[in-house]
């Protein structure tokens, strides 16, 4: 017999009934059991008249322990035959205490045991499963776990991969509003320095003339006083003349005389004075400032604007037969004979207007519209399911926010019109939807100024709205061409 084996079938002839342990310190009983030492002592307690064996239960009239050499030295032997019986098998694991296979789990301990344990006191009222039983069931509690673990784990990479982008585009924000806070304050120091140096400039005209017209009506005036003090000294020694002297010549005199009491008007310089009257409100400093910084702030909300810009196109299926769109999808004419198209109810059939072939229904969006010389055109957005059959009248209540050039004017599609100033016929149109804001803003991307916003409540999806306008006698031939992105990045 194996060593192994040999020292497992002595297992429980070495092993003490009560603490199921080796024994330690064996001793021997009146009926002939063998327990530990301590393990004896303790089940007997305080001194009492009878004693009973805890194995067969059999009465024992004194307390009489015997100690079993024999028996110790047989533990230690049995001991050594499991230590000779060689390395556990692979993937095995025994019990440190008993030698045996850890074959079960504890499930309150939540340690593997052997058999032995199970039977100790120590395990007996625990619940003990089998130790594959135990760890297929923590096994699929682990899978699990993991499958959450990983689902949590990809949930936070994509939020902090979602983050990465927002915090990048917040970044880029930042750096445009840095770069437009830094190029403004420039400006506005350019603007100031210049007022500072041509206000000046123009008082110190003012003072140039004003001493120029002061010089030359002291010369004149001055002239004439020392001529009538020249007068008054004649006529004063006149008078003082004997009859026959002071009658010499006398009419001379007294004519040259009666010519000096002519009243002289006060010297005027009406011209001079409405400048100087006028110069306060012409070069009024504030209102310079004003104007430069809604001039700067329309010009800031264009570049930011930009930042926004999508790739449009124009969609044939929503085409009024009479416009011509080129391959690409970038150009729209009015053509003079209407095409055979299919009446789909998609499509415009009355008014020469064509849609976007992309949807918004959020965010930021921003596209820009070379106009050029046209004398007609209309652009804006409107609602994906407006009237698109017969006569359509475009104003916001009917899903439009647009602005048109028509007869040398621009407005607003609105009830009533809103005639737009423009001071620099716009050549190019950008176009700003701001959806979550309610808005829709027109620059005049030629001057860089803002032309109109709208502002309503948006729903549902909008699309872009482009009219070319009849042709006129041929005056208005030329297409709307869609500006492509890198030209309107350009401003940034």
């Amino acid at each position: 017999m194996a060593a192994g084996n040999l020292a497992g079938s002595f297992q429980h002839e070495v092993t003490c009934s009560v603490c199921l342990e080796y024994f330690t310190d064996p001793v021997s009983i009146e009926c002939g059991h063998n327990f530990c030492q301590a393990c004896i002592s303790q089940c007997w307690g305080e001194p009492e008249p009878d004693f009973s064996c805890p194995q067969c239960r059999e009465m024992a009239p004194q307390r009489d322990l015997r100690p079993n050499r024999q028996l110790g030295n047989l533990v230690e032997l049995v001991k050594r035959l499991r230590l000779q019986a060689g390395p556990e098998p692979e993937g095995q694991r025994v019990c440190e205490r008993h030698q045996e296979a850890l074959k079960l789990f504890c499930e309150e301990d939540q340690t593997p045991i052997c058999v032995v344990c199970d039977r100790s006191r120590a395990h007996r009222a625990h619940v003990v499963v089998p130790i594959e039983e135990a760890a297929q069931e923590y096994r699929e509690q682990i899978l699990s776990l993991l499958q959450r673990l990983r689902e949590e784990r990809e949930e936070l990479l994509g939020l902090k991969s979602d983050w990465d982008k927002k915090s990048e585009r917040l970044l880029r924000q930042t750096e445009v509003e840095r770069q437009l806070v830094v190029s403004e304050c420039e400006r506005l120091r350019q603007f100031l320095a210049k007022q500072e140096r041509l206000l000046p400039a123009r008082l110190a005209e003012l003072d140039e003339e004003m001493g120029r017209r002061r010089e030359e009506n002291a010369t004149h005036l001055g002239e004439e006083i020392s001529w009538l003090s020249a007068l008054i000294t004649e006529l004063e020694g006149k008078c003082q003349q004997p009859v026959l002297e002071l009658l010499q010549g006398v009419r001379s005199a007294v004519s040259r005389g009666e010519k000096a009491t002519s009243p002289h008007p006060a010297p005027e310089s009406p011209e001079l004075e409405k400048r100087i009257r006028d110069f306060p409100r012409e070069n009024n400093l504030q209102e310079a400032v004003t104007g430069f910084l809604e001039g700067l702030a329309a010009e800031r909300g264009l570049r930011r604007a930009r930042g926004f810009a999508v790739d449009v196109t124009l969609d044939p299926d929503t085409a009024n037969p009479h416009l011509i769109l080129s391959e690409d999808r970038k150009h729209v004419r009015y053509g003079d004979t209407r095409q055979d198209l299919p009446n789909n109810p998609e499509r415009f059939d009355t008014c020469p207007i064509v849609l976007g072939a992309e949807g918004f229904a959020g965010g930021r969006r921003y596209w820009e519209m070379e106009v050029g010389d046209k004398t007609r055109w209309a652009l804006g957005v409107c609602k994906e399911y407006v009237s698109r059959k017969g006569l359509v009248t475009a104003s916001p209540g009917n899903g439009y926010w647009v602005v048109w050039l028509r007869d040398g004017g621009y407005k607003t599609c609105t009830s009533p019109m809103i005639p737009l100033p423009v001071s620099v016929r716009p050549r190019r149109v950008g176009i700003f939807l701001d959806y979550e804001a309610g808005e829709v803003s027109f620059y005049n991307v030629t001057d860089r100024s803002l032309l109109f916003t709208f502002t309503d409540t948006f729903s549902g999806t909008l699309r872009p709205c482009f009219c070319p306008g009849l042709n006129a006698e041929g005056t208005n031939v030329a297409p709307l061409i869609i500006c492509p992105i890198s030209a309107q990045a350009r401003g940034n």
